[in-house]
């Protein structure tokens, strides 16, 4: 999209700044009183009588909910801390773009999609599916959103916005995905042990121990790889976004991050193993905790290798340049 604003540019003069660029997007903005009290009433609701699930959680609110979700012990969602910051990023990094759409009245189409997350929280409130109303709280703002700024507005946005999606908790519904995923961690890391490191490990489901049952690992849920695939999936998202303009590029960066994740957890796994054979459990256990950071180093350097890969040609980076 091209720039329609009459600010200087790289080569007119200096480059505004970030926080010129925000200055002027904000003041451009229309209708800023209908969307603060939208936003205001929108997340009151949602704090007062966001969650029914008591039970859990003793709190109304659905932010202080999501929030424990995150951060309770063992959680495979503790991505969702990181997603917001991800998906403000982006927006930052599209401003020029933002910038660019011509200020509209209000439109009303997008207040049927308030009406959708309005509904949605209802049916998750009344059948305790927090879940559900997680997933009403954002249609319901990218809604708001679209009322007050236009269609343009929300087509421009719906990447990075749908990465919000990633902030609802997965809890025991990853179990599908999770369970496969341990099996295959262990079967890897039971390999390579025993044919790349002589190391003598026997393998009971997602067990591993030795014939002396001198040392013993149960590979949990958070331990398959899930944890660190629930944080790479937007991760690579966001970086094929930015970086590549075909969508094969984009949707083959994400699918590496499946392996990525795996390769590093069974990493991790066999480093612990070989240290708990040569050392004892404990060692082993306290080594297995201690290389949590390890899969990202992997999944980088990964991603980097492929990136010389999947690299565009010079000739289509020129064009999305224009386009942008």
């Amino acid at each position: 999209m091209n720039n329609k604003t009459d600010r200087p540019q790289t080569g007119d003069g200096p480059t505004p700044s970030m926080m010129e660029d925000l200055r002027e997007l904000w003041l451009r903005l229309p209708h800023k009183a209908v969307f603060l009290v939208g936003l205001l009433g929108w997340c009151l609701l949602f704090h007062w009588m966001g969650n029914a699930t008591f039970g859990y959680v003793d709190t109304p609110s659905i932010f202080a909910w999501m929030i424990n979700a995150y951060n309770a012990p063992l959680s495979e969602d503790g991505h969702g801390n990181l997603i917001p910051f991800v998906v403000l990023a982006l927006l930052l990094w599209k401003r020029q773009e933002l910038l660019a759409i011509p200020s509209p009245g209000l439109w009303w189409p997008a207040f049927l999609c308030l009406i959708l997350g309005l509904g949605l929280h209802i049916v998750g409130y009344m059948a305790q599916q927090t879940r559900l109303s997680v997933l009403g709280l954002f249609v319901g703002f990218y809604g708001l959103i679209g009322f007050c700024w236009g269609k343009a507005w929300m087509r421009s946005i719906f990447f990075p916005y749908i990465l919000l999606l990633f902030c609802i908790p997965v809890g025991s519904l990853a179990q599908p995905i999770t369970f496969p995923l341990r099996q295959l961690v262990t079967f890897l890391a039971a390999t390579i042990a025993k044919v790349g490191l002589q190391v003598d490990v026997v393998r009971d489901g997602t067990f591993l121990t030795n014939a002396d049952r001198t040392f013993s690992y149960n590979v949990a849920a958070a331990c398959s790889g899930i944890r660190s695939l629930m944080s790479l999936v937007p991760l690579t998202l966001a970086f094929g976004f930015i970086v590549y303009k075909a969508w094969w590029r984009r949707l083959t960066l994400l699918l590496l991050s499946v392996p990525l994740a795996v390769i590093g957890n069974t990493l991790r796994l066999v480093i612990a193993v070989w240290l708990g054979s040569r050392y004892g459990q404990e060692v082993g256990l306290k080594w297995e905790t201690n290389l949590g950071f390890i899969t990202f180093p992997i999944a980088i350097g990964g991603i980097m290798l492929a990136d010389r890969w999947l690299k565009e040609p010079p000739e289509i980076v020129s064009k999305k340049e224009v386009a942008s």
